[in-house]
């Protein structure tokens, strides 16, 4: 994943490929929620254990939700290598919930929004088909991809979350990206600074859905 302060946005840096084996991040014998996502979930750049999944672990506990979350994110993930990985993901760990972080790779790569879109749309179908709840997170990319682009890009959150009844995160980046000092020196990767603010984006989206799976 590479995203950028103000409008240098994905424009600032090649794309990244795929690197280190996803982490799980064990704690609770609980159902798993599974994280499927790029750089921004993958802890680029930080300490380890500080990253916004890991936080989300820690909330769970703190508000006695016995779930374990795995941590299944890796650096410079596109929907097709999410979507490649996703059943074996789900054998092996049967998630009651999944979150979804990815796309923007793909608009980094120049991957068409065609291809972007039935992958996204494989993925979460996998996911409901295997009994999980979804939590759809959105992403923006630069003007400089064109306003048309740009504007497909951002509604195709909003257009698969309401097809597929998954739970929206419109843009993980909210009240984020107005905070330069918030970034790495790369102006690309968020730094602990914004971890906590990432967990907030997502969490008004997943706890409902954490409280109905609650006690099954």
């Amino acid at each position: 994943m590479a995203i950028g302060v103000g409008t240098a946005w994905l424009s600032v840096m090649p794309a990244q490929a795929a690197t280190a084996a996803p982490a799980s991040v064990p704690v609770s014998a609980g159902p798993a929620l599974l994280v499927l996502g790029d750089s921004l979930s993958a802890e680029y750049g930080l300490t380890r254990g500080t990253g916004w999944v890991t936080l989300l672990q820690d909330r769970l506990r703190t508000e006695r939700f016995d779930y374990s979350v795995v941590n299944a994110s890796i650096s410079g993930e596109t929907t097709v290598g999410g979507k490649t990985r996703l059943p074996d993901l789900i054998k092996r760990h049967k998630p009651a919930v999944v979150i979804v972080e990815l796309g923007a790779n793909d608009a980094l790569r120049g991957l068409s929004l065609q291809s972007t879109e039935a992958n996204l749309r494989d993925i979460l179908a996998t996911a409901q088909k295997a009994g999980a709840r979804v939590v759809l997170v959105g992403m923006r990319i630069p003007p400089n991809y064109g306003q048309d682009y740009t504007e497909r890009f951002f509604a195709l959150y909003g257009k698969l979350a309401q097809e597929y009844r998954a739970a929206l995160v419109p843009f993980f980046l909210d009240k984020v990206i107005t905070h330069p000092d918030w970034f790495q020196d790369d102006r690309i990767h968020p730094n602990a600074t914004a971890q906590p603010t990432l967990l907030d984006n997502v969490w008004p989206q997943l706890k409902p859905l954490l409280k109905s799976n609650a006690g099954k």
